[in-house]
């Protein structure tokens, strides 16, 4: 029996034996974080447990992510018990990605970890970190499986959700990963309904902002040990009214550049701190690039955070892609 099927089984035993549970997904969640936690919560809350699902920052749940909430499970980060009998956390490759929440950690009773990062060093007392799969969603679906918990519309959404954004609209997926989204289908799920408000839908203002972002992005064909770095800064007064969905999918538009193997997004937080989203094709490892400036994510998407301004944010990253080109010798 593998280790992973072992961890699985005892996170399946501790969330049987469970009266109160709280899962938190990483800061500024997405749609594998918040449809992870909310697919586990939905099963566990009809099992008759009381559940808090929330995630540090920020203040509110994104729009598009609001209507899988369908039981109301989502709390405040400010409601979130001081001390969890069993705290689970999804999605977040280090205690630090909780964020505010990052204390409940040393308070819980238990702690589950559900994730699919390479880099968790499993900071729980139960880690269920599997690599290998394209999206926490797929981990979460197996102990769901294990819990023996029926898969339903509500709950095949929520985990749908983590799929198709996390592999990209399953750009990214196995055969088994196709399996597992027609199973969802089977379930209930309604692919466009699920899909185009986290991808395809966007306020007219998108466009503005597209223009002047765009408008400035920069290619460094020298960069990536001559694979070319494609990159763009979104400012505070860019994303002025805007979302977060919306600066967030700004990266996937500069990862379309045929010249560049790398891509990266500095999105300004506050005045002087920065988040950097970084995409390649398929060559260069970004999640080595972004250990080295402080962050993690898997080999092909990873991401940082700065402080400085944005031309020197930007020169540290070009360091350090030629710090991990020169290691490498051929970035492979």
């Amino acid at each position: 029996m593998s280790d992973l099927t072992l961890a699985l089984a005892e996170a399946a035993r501790v969330l049987r034996e469970a009266t109160d549970v709280t899962l938190l997904g990483h800061v500024n969640p997405d749609a594998d974080a918040l449809g992870s936690a909310l697919a586990l919560g939905l099963a566990l809350h009809r099992r008759g447990v009381r559940v808090h699902v929330s995630f540090g920052a920020p203040e509110t749940v994104p729009e598009s992510l609001a209507d899988l909430d369908s039981e109301g499970l989502l709390v405040p980060a400010s409601e979130v018990p001081a001390r969890p009998e069993v705290l689970v956390a999804l999605d977040a490759g280090s205690v630090g990605r909780l964020g505010p929440l990052a204390d409940r950690v040393a308070t819980a009773g238990q702690v589950v970890v559900l994730d699919h990062h390479l880099s968790n060093p499993g900071y729980g007392t139960v880690n269920v970190v599997d690599p290998t799969a394209e999206a926490t969603a797929v981990v979460v679906l197996r102990l769901l499986d294990e819990l023996r918990v029926p898969v339903d519309a509500a709950i095949a959404r929520c985990v749908y959700a983590g799929l198709v954004t996390d592999t990209r609209s399953f750009r990214h997926a196995t055969a088994a990963t196709h399996r597992i989204a027609a199973r969802l289908i089977e379930a209930g799920v309604e692919p466009e309904a699920v899909s185009r408000p986290l991808m395809d839908s966007h306020p007219f203002g998108y466009l503005g902002m597209l223009s002047r972002v765009l408008g400035r992005a920069v290619l460094d064909s020298a960069a990536a040990g001559g694979r070319g770095l494609a990159y763009a800064v979104v400012t505070l007064s860019d994303a002025a009214g805007l979302r977060p969905e919306e600066v967030e999918s700004v990266v996937d538009l500069v990862r379309t550049v045929a010249e560049a193997e790398v891509a990266a997004v500095a999105k300004e937080l506050t005045p002087g701190v920065w988040t950097v989203s970084l995409r390649a094709v398929s060559e260069v490892d970004v999640r080595e690039v972004a250990q080295l400036l402080g962050g993690g994510g898997h080999r092909l998407a990873a991401g940082f955070t700065a402080t400085g301004d944005a031309d020197a944010v930007m020169a540290s990253l070009r360091s350090a892609l030629d710090a991990v080109a020169g290691r490498q010798h051929t970035i492979v």
